[in-house]
Protein backbone atom coordinates (compact mmCIF):
# COMPACT_ATOMS: atom_id res chain seq x y z
CA UNK A 1 0.00 0.00 0.00
CA UNK A 2 1.36 3.41 -0.94
CA UNK A 3 1.76 6.24 1.53
CA UNK A 4 -1.00 8.23 -0.14
CA UNK A 5 -3.38 5.27 0.23
CA UNK A 6 -2.47 4.91 3.89
CA UNK A 7 -3.14 8.59 4.50
CA UNK A 8 -6.55 8.43 2.83
CA UNK A 9 -7.46 5.32 4.82
CA UNK A 10 -6.36 6.96 8.05
CA UNK A 11 -8.32 10.14 7.32
CA UNK A 12 -11.44 8.10 6.58
CA UNK A 13 -11.09 6.11 9.77
CA UNK A 14 -10.49 9.21 11.90
CA UNK A 15 -13.57 10.93 10.52
CA UNK A 16 -15.65 7.96 11.67
CA UNK A 17 -14.44 8.17 15.27
CA UNK A 18 -17.00 9.19 17.85
CA UNK A 19 -14.99 9.05 21.06
CA UNK A 20 -13.40 12.44 21.78
CA UNK A 21 -10.72 10.93 24.03
CA UNK A 22 -9.34 8.89 21.16
CA UNK A 23 -9.39 11.87 18.81
CA UNK A 24 -7.51 13.93 21.41
CA UNK A 25 -4.90 11.18 21.77
CA UNK A 26 -4.39 11.09 18.00
CA UNK A 27 -4.00 14.88 18.06
CA UNK A 28 -1.38 14.67 20.82
CA UNK A 29 0.54 12.02 18.89
CA UNK A 30 0.50 14.10 15.73
CA UNK A 31 1.51 17.25 17.60
CA UNK A 32 4.39 15.40 19.21
CA UNK A 33 5.49 13.82 15.94
CA UNK A 34 5.29 17.10 14.06
CA UNK A 35 6.97 18.93 16.97
CA UNK A 36 4.26 21.58 17.10
CA UNK A 37 3.86 21.60 20.87
CA UNK A 38 6.19 21.06 23.76
CA UNK A 39 5.38 17.99 25.80
CA UNK A 40 4.69 19.09 29.36
CA UNK A 41 5.53 16.61 32.10
CA UNK A 42 3.55 16.57 35.30
CA UNK A 43 5.29 16.52 38.69
CA UNK A 44 4.91 12.76 39.04
CA UNK A 45 6.58 12.18 35.66
CA UNK A 46 9.40 14.59 36.51
CA UNK A 47 9.95 12.83 39.84
CA UNK A 48 10.07 9.42 38.16
CA UNK A 49 12.60 10.63 35.59
CA UNK A 50 14.80 12.05 38.34
CA UNK A 51 14.52 8.75 40.22
CA UNK A 52 15.42 6.76 37.10
CA UNK A 53 18.47 8.95 36.50
CA UNK A 54 19.66 8.31 40.03
CA UNK A 55 19.11 4.56 39.58
CA UNK A 56 21.17 4.69 36.39
CA UNK A 57 24.00 6.62 38.06
CA UNK A 58 24.17 4.06 40.86
CA UNK A 59 23.86 1.11 38.44
CA UNK A 60 20.61 0.06 40.15
CA UNK A 61 18.97 -1.18 37.00
CA UNK A 62 18.34 -4.41 35.16
CA UNK A 63 20.19 -4.95 31.90
CA UNK A 64 18.40 -6.42 28.92
CA UNK A 65 20.58 -9.55 29.11
CA UNK A 66 19.82 -10.03 32.81
CA UNK A 67 16.10 -9.45 32.23
CA UNK A 68 16.06 -12.02 29.43
CA UNK A 69 17.96 -14.47 31.64
CA UNK A 70 15.47 -13.97 34.48
CA UNK A 71 12.56 -14.49 32.09
CA UNK A 72 14.08 -17.69 30.71
CA UNK A 73 14.59 -19.03 34.23
CA UNK A 74 11.04 -18.10 35.19
CA UNK A 75 9.62 -19.81 32.10
CA UNK A 76 11.56 -22.99 32.87
CA UNK A 77 9.95 -23.09 36.32
CA UNK A 78 6.45 -23.02 34.83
Amino acid sequence: MKTSDLKIDLINRITQLKEIRLIEEIQKLLDFELDQNDYILNDSQKDRIAEAREEYKSSAYLTEDKANQDIEEWLKEK
